[in-house]
């Protein structure tokens, strides 16, 4: 090898250490660590219907952590993910159930709403100037409390069998319908922001705002677009889970928004912006999943299992400091 060809083949790696390696490829590292680890430590993990299970289980995770790093790549954080989780799916129910039983209305129904409360987070955040962590703290509650007020905290339940199929129950070449769909939606958010104009607008803006409005991007509208992604997925999430699960309910999705920032973050998308991958959210999101499947099937408590999501999040915002 020719001097010339050595010192093209290595500057990526010159001047980096160890620890600079683990730091970029941490997600995928403790992702193959805790596969061997439960797979060691439980005979029932290793086997492809707890996959199939892992899959379904981390659908709704993953599709809103896409979302999420889109918000979090921008600079800005969304709280209320949970809530307007919780009631995009009664909107789904009770369209179908008090208007017209039918499965795309439902569907539509659920997405706008997400779409609604995501426009109204960025508009507030980026025209008002309002800090997005208060602004979606208080969403949170809002969307909450409209949850429980329009059912009086009663379930609503959902009777369309096209419905169960399209989101709940069905599979396609053996594969989990869920999955189908994290799959979907992983890839096109892949296009978005690492292979569109607007995925580079949205590092932009997060990587140096200022920097970003003297080039001419709409920093923003940038960041409004991305809420209001986060919301429609959030949408599309609650469809998956009110299809597997028959009905709507006002309280559930609480703390979604926990393991779906600490699904992010982990994964290596910057908590201060301006850098992350969709790849690396859905690595984050597989993390989480696999660890709480493999400590039920040790039979580990659940507010264990919170205690170690905690930590992680802690551990995981202080490798992604610049």
């Amino acid at each position: 090898m020719s001097a010339t060809t050595s010192s093209v083949s290595r500057p990526r790696w010159r001047g980096r250490s160890a620890g600079d390696f683990i730091r970029e490829y941490f997600v995928y590292i403790a992702l193959v660590a805790l596969i061997v680890f439960f797979s060691i430590a439980s005979p029932y993990f290793l086997t492809p219907d707890n996959f199939a299970n892992i899959g379904r289980q981390t659908a709704t995770v993953s599709i809103v952590a896409v979302g999420m790093t889109f918000v979090i790549i921008t600079g800005q954080i969304d709280l209320s993910v949970g809530s307007v989780f919780a009631l995009c799916g009664m909107a789904a129910a009770m369209v179908m159930q008090y208007v017209s039983n039918f499965w795309l209305l439902g569907a539509l129904a659920a997405v706008a709403v997400g779409i609604v409360f995501g426009f109204v987070n960025g508009f507030i955040t980026a025209k008002l100037g309002v800090p997005s962590f208060l602004v979606t703290l208080g969403m949170l509650g809002v969307a909450r409390g409209i949850a429980l007020l329009i059912t009086d905290t009663r379930p609503v339940l959902i009777s369309n069998p096209t419905y169960f199929q399209v989101f709940g129950e069905s599979r396609i070449l053996g594969i989990p319908i869920a999955v189908v769909w994290t799959i979907a939606i992983v890839v096109l958010g892949v296009l978005v922001l690492h292979k569109s104009v607007f995925g580079m607008r949205t590092f932009a803006t997060g990587g140096n705002p200022q920097a970003a409005r003297f080039t001419g991007v709409k920093t923003k509208k940038t960041v409004i677009i991305g809420f209001v992604i986060t919301g429609a997925l959030v949408g599309l999430a609650s469809l998956l889970f009110t299809g597997i699960a028959h009905a709507a309910r006002p309280d559930i999705g609480s703390g979604l928004e926990l393991d779906v920032i600490a699904a992010v973050i982990l994964g290596g998308v910057s908590l201060f912006g301006g850098r992350g991958t969709v790849i690396g959210a859905l690595a984050g999101s597989l993390i989480i999943g696999i660890m709480n499947n493999g400590l039920v099937l040790m039979g580990v408590s659940s507010s264990v299992q919170q205690i170690i999501k905690g930590i992680i999040i802690i551990g995981a915002v202080s490798l992604s400091k610049k």
